[in-house]
């Protein structure tokens, strides 16, 4: 897909909101002193009384936006998902989960392909953590179509949501004039009859690229599109596996507790589908250039190719 459009999901969230705060006066912004790296500068420069910089001090920005949502304003608290899920998880589990406040939380820079920043900010956990609080709607989105529709749900929807975006540049895989998007709903993509492919986030290109691989092979796989990893879409997911009967997970993750974890619970309790997860497998994440790191950690088209030829 070398030749499709890449934008990269936190570009998209940025415009998204400052496209919704036109809309809706009852948006606000909340960052942690990275309003150029997340882009929420963009809704800032737009409705600067509407913008509030917490400072490097993620915990009180998350009491801060628990706050604004009891007087009825919808604020969306911005930094990279290493400070958003770990750094301020007591804050998010008790201000905002515990009394299912109206709190959207933008999450960046998540993940392996954060490059060159190391181990300490590739947060390969968030969606294992904010999937674990009650009430909490955990969003993925694979594209820029995608991250400025869930942008849009999560604005609509009542209650908290935490939403997960890249630093890297992601193809654009959708046609915004003829999107469609529901939170808790997956996208079939690609239909097969030898393999399912669950992908999320930056890995649905992928997918797709392993899949065109795999045809070559004689392999005929199903490519699904999970942006909300919680409320999972079963029924999409357990239709694809009893037709294919081998599913495969892809997400630049720990392949504990995200996507790979969500779909492994279900299949165990709903179907006897053989099941292989591929994600960062259990370390920690290291400096080097995005593009490499997705190489060398198996989660470009290749890897997957490779390791899902290897599973059937």
């Amino acid at each position: 897909m070398s030749d499709v459009k890449k934008i990269a999901t936190r570009a998209s969230y940025g415009e998204a909101l400052a496209e919704i705060g036109a809309e809706n006066p009852n948006i606000v912004v909340l960052d942690a002193d990275l309003a150029g790296a997340t882009k929420t500068g963009v809704f800032k420069k737009a409705f600067p009384d509407r913008f509030f910089d917490c400072g490097i001090a993620e915990g009180n920005m998350i009491g801060i936006a628990a706050g604004l949502a009891t007087t009825g304003l919808i604020p969306f608290a911005s930094t990279f998902a290493m400070f958003a899920a770990g750094r301020a998880y007591e804050q998010v589990r008790n201000s905002v989960g515990y009394p299912h406040l109206n709190v959207k939380i933008g999450a960046t820079h998540a993940g392996i392909s954060v490059g060159e920043d190391g181990a300490s900010h590739q947060c390969l956990e968030d969606l294992a953590l904010m999937r674990a609080i009650p009430g909490m709607v955990v969003m993925c989105p694979a594209d820029d179509t995608e991250a400025k529709a869930c942008v849009r749900a999560a604005a609509s929807y009542e209650g908290p949501v935490y939403m997960r975006f890249g630093r890297a540049a992601s193809p654009v895989i959708y046609d915004p004039a003829a999107f469609e998007f529901e939170i808790g709903k997956g996208k079939l993509l690609r239909e097969g009859k030898d393999v399912t492919i669950v992908a999320t986030g930056l890995e649905v290109s992928a997918a797709l690229d392993a899949a065109e691989m795999l045809k070559a092979d004689g392999i005929d796989a199903e490519v699904i599109d999970i942006c909300t990893i919680k409320p999972l879409d079963e029924d999409l997911i357990l239709a694809s596996a009893k037709k294919t009967g081998k599913v495969v997970t892809a997400e630049e993750h720990s392949i504990i507790g995200g996507l790979g974890g969500a779909v492994a619970e279900l299949l165990s309790e709903k179907c006897q589908a053989q099941l292989c997860r591929i994600g960062v497998r259990d370390t920690f994440g290291e400096s080097g250039p995005a593009g490499e790191l997705i190489r060398k950690y198996e989660l470009d088209g290749e890897g997957i190719y490779k390791q899902v030829k290897a599973f059937l």
